[in-house]
């Protein structure tokens, strides 16, 4: 399913983890988020996603950041910490469908099985999928005396599921049995996403490319909520000098670490992108344009800040 691109009663959305400081990659992803909405008549909104991995006043320190680009939010902030009731809300209903259970696997028992028949590399193999009610109890029992719980898991069907992408035309990808909740108790990031959209919303989702493959999983398991499939639209990554995705072990790739280098991030932005430097955000708007969008990743090398 795909949305109308007219978005006059939708939204578009950024949703950075607040793990840290941004570095350029994530500000210029979330920039295209922006960009695309107003582009296309839509709101913009932002959410934490602060469910794991939270550094004290990250969240804080990432949306200044933006504001001080000229950014405008539209609506109140969502932190995903304070949505845990709608997440359980959610994998309630689908286990009053049979479409949940728990999975006693680690890490490393999931690694070490043979995959299932037709799933890619790492996916679930279904280990725990049918156990008997005797073989449950000796697990959670397992589970209990090393001081862990089981995860939850979807009953999926082991399809492939397909999603039109702005950018990357059709994309597909094996459904296997997700994680809805960790076992650590903590919500699984492709619930809270299809959830939280849905609640906010949000009908266009811009982000990384390095996410296209969950797009797929997250279309399935919203139809599942009866939860309307957003537009997706993955745009190219910055890469760091090795060709690998850019990261803080980089060097300098923050705002604030370029602070006083004399780099230029709109004037980089819009040559990165193929529109030529721009000189802030008003030109931006002015002159974004979807069809005209460089689709290539781009290098990033900080020793020479280009």
């Amino acid at each position: 399913m795909r949305a109308d691109s007219n978005g006059a009663d939708g939204a578009g959305r950024f949703a950075p983890s607040p793990s840290g400081d941004l570095h350029i990659g994530n500000v210029r992803t979330g920039i295209l988020a922006y960009l695309w909405a107003r582009r296309t008549g839509r709101r913009f909104l932002w959410r934490n996603e602060d469910l794991d991995r939270v550094r004290a006043g990250a969240a804080e320190r990432q949306r200044e950041q933006f504001l001080a680009l000229g950014v405008r939010i539209d609506g109140e902030v969502v932190d995903q910490s304070r949505r845990t009731a709608a997440y359980a809300a959610a994998c309630e209903r689908l286990r009053e469908g049979g479409l949940v259970y728990e999975c006693y696997c680690s890490r490393k028992d999931i690694l070490a099985a043979p995959s299932a028949p037709h799933a890619p590399p790492g996916a679930y193999p279904g280990t725990c999928r049918d156990l008997g009610e005797q073989q449950r109890t000796e697990a959670r029992a397992r589970l209990a005396a090393q001081g862990r719980t089981p995860a939850l898991r979807l009953r999926s069907d082991g399809a492939e599921c397909r999603v039109d992408d702005v950018v990357l035309g059709e994309v597909s990808a094996h459904v296997d049995d997700l994680v809805l909740r960790r076992g650590d108790g903590v919500w699984a990031y492709n619930l809270a996403v299809v959830v939280d959209d849905a609640a906010m919303g949000v009908d266009q989702v811009v982000r990384g490319d390095d996410l296209a493959s969950s797009a797929p999983r997250q279309a399935y398991l919203a139809g599942l909520l009866d939860l309307s499939v957003p537009q997706y639209v993955h745009v190219p990554l910055v890469l760091g000098p090795t060709g690998q995705r850019l990261a803080k072990r980089d060097g300098a790739v923050t705002l604030e670490q370029l602070a006083g280098t004399g780099f230029d991030l709109w004037a980089w932005m819009g040559e990165s992108l193929g529109f030529g430097p721009w000189t802030g955000l008003d030109e931006a708007l002015e002159s974004f344009d979807p069809a005209r969008m460089r689709h290539e990743p781009t290098v990033f090398d900080p020793s020479t800040g280009r």
